[in-house]
């Protein structure tokens, strides 16, 4: 099949699935047997945690640098009146660029900026669509990581962009400020450069001090530690405050992100060198085991949990810790919104037991604890203003815009190395809305202890649906035991690997 026709097809597909037509798991099939690595799809993230701070806050926080200011009003003379369209999931960097920032950068140049913020599978119609038709319609993409591959060819790389229009590039726009292990692990695909990194979900460690440090308890630093905790606060607790916290939804990839985070914390993988699944070894085996056991330990209901009921928990005070997106812990720490403002700390993720390497591992799978989940920011090769797509992506990713979105988006963590540093992001490092207190934590987790899902069409399928629906299947006693579990997971995904 022709890549014009393959994209013709997806674009069918995806349109089918926004419009009730197609069922998820029909979807996830043949979206993957046409090379779209779309197990982002899976995640179904809603409305991610975005506190924003109060307008009288905003108007003290918001001070975009003159420099920048300056070089857009002058780099952007020829291009005003021109509109830029952006389709996007609902991010702490989308939401703070929508509804606070953008109008610094549309005063300044004259660009207006469209930004549609939608949930992830209509992103997904969008960009197929365009890509397909080759219309232009959309003058940047949001690129999930696992679409990288996909989209590849439709858009800028960012370096060929800096050197090509050296009178267009930002003054100190620095392309090597971003995070090393995120552009390693969002934004390449083979040698291009495929946007920038722009979001970066990653799991980190978070727990209440005060129940903590009531039993005389420390911060989890093995998992051990973590189940020994988790019941001790359980059992002393419990029924009304519980030690853990899980996203345990059956089918749903919120129960694929966790358990991957506990196996590549037991020294397994997803898949080995010949590319078999390998979750049924004795290192998988023990994962699901020692995640059975802390599901003892979880509040009732968990099984219908993703990551918004386990976030819930926590904050609601019914649960006392988590392994989880850090995006949370700004929500928490707001008093407004939750019952534990000022009470939950957050470290690095549980050290594995043993960790295999990429090289261990099967399609560019990448094992750590800090699970992630991340995205980039591109300008397509359809648009019909590239140069001033090119402008306003630099100026949404610069440093000094992303100090802005930290700050005034919730505390999510930033792409780049220089921005955690700042001091403004610095100055927020305080119990309250917005906080910045745990990104230290962030910065650590994604310089070393982060870990990436395997890259291979079929991903989408397997994260999905065959592995969540079995785990389900097991945690509700559907297998006589673990082993019996892996066992079938293994011989699924042999199956949907044979095509």
């Amino acid at each position: 099949m022709k890549d014009k026709d393959r994209k013709l097809y997806l674009s069918s597909l995806t349109d089918k699935l926004v419009r009730g037509e197609m069922g998820r798991r029909d979807f996830l099939r043949l979206s993957g047997a046409l090379g779209l690595g779309a197990g982002a799809l899976g995640m179904g993230l809603g409305p991610r945690p975005y506190l924003g701070v109060s307008s009288a806050q905003a108007q003290e926080a918001v001070q975009p640098s003159a420099d920048v200011i300056a070089w857009l009003k002058e780099v952007g003379k020829p291009f005003a009146g021109t509109t830029l369209k952006l389709a996007t999931e609902s991010t702490p960097p989308s939401n703070a660029i929508n509804s606070q920032l953008k109008k610094y950068f549309e005063e300044a140049t004259g660009i207006k900026v469209e930004i549609e913020v939608l949930p992830l599978e209509q992103v997904l119609q969008k960009l197929t669509l365009d890509v397909a038709s080759s219309l232009g319609t959309y003058d940047l993409y949001y690129i999930d990581q696992s679409w990288a591959a996909s989209f590849s060819q439709d858009v800028f790389d960012p370096r060929e962009q800096i050197s090509a229009k050296p009178d267009l590039a930002m003054p100190n726009y620095n392309i090597d400020d971003f995070l090393p292990a995120l552009v390693d692990g969002i934004a390449m695909y083979e040698d291009r450069m495929v946007g920038v990194p722009y979001d970066i979900p990653i799991f980190i460690m978070i727990y209440r001090k005060d129940v903590y440090e009531e039993l005389g308890l420390k911060a989890p630093t093995t998992f051990e530690e973590l189940y020994n905790n988790s019941k001790a606060i359980t059992d002393k607790k419990g029924p009304n405050l519980f030690g853990y916290a899980g996203q345990m939804k059956s089918g749903h990839y919120a129960l694929e992100c966790e358990w991957t985070s506990m196996l590549w914390g037991h020294g397994g993988s997803i898949f080995r060198t010949d590319g078999t699944f390998s979750g049924n070894d004795e290192q998988g085996i023990a994962a699901l085991d020692y995640y059975t056991k802390l599901k003892a330990t979880m509040p009732p209901g968990v099984d219908g949990w993703t990551w918004d009921g386990q976030g819930q928990a926590v904050a609601q005070g019914v649960a006392a810790s988590m392994l989880s997106w850090g995006e949370f812990f700004p929500y928490f720490d707001d008093p407004t919104q939750t019952k534990v403002s000022g009470l939950c700390e957050a470290v690095i993720p549980p050290q594995p037991i043993a960790l295999r390497t990429v090289k261990d591992t099967g399609y560019g799978e990448i094992p750590g604890v800090g699970h992630q989940g991340g995205s980039s920011l591109a300008v397509s090769k359809y648009s019909k203003s590239p140069d001033a797509a090119w402008l306003f992506m630099q100026w949404a990713t610069c440093a000094d815009t992303q100090a802005l979105i930290t700050v005034l988006g919730g505390g999510t963590g930033p792409t780049r190395a220089s921005v955690y540093d700042d001091p403004r992001v610095k100055a927020n490092a305080r119990v309250g809305a917005g906080t910045t207190r745990h990104l230290p934590v962030v910065r650590e987790t994604i310089a070393k202890y982060m870990g990436s899902e395997p890259d291979l069409p079929e991903w989408a399928q397997l994260s999905s649906d065959t592995i969540p629906v079995s785990l389900g299947k097991y945690f509700a006693g559907g297998y006589g035991s673990s082993k019996e579990a892996m066992d079938d997971i293994a011989a699924q995904v042999g199956e949907v690997l044979k095509g």
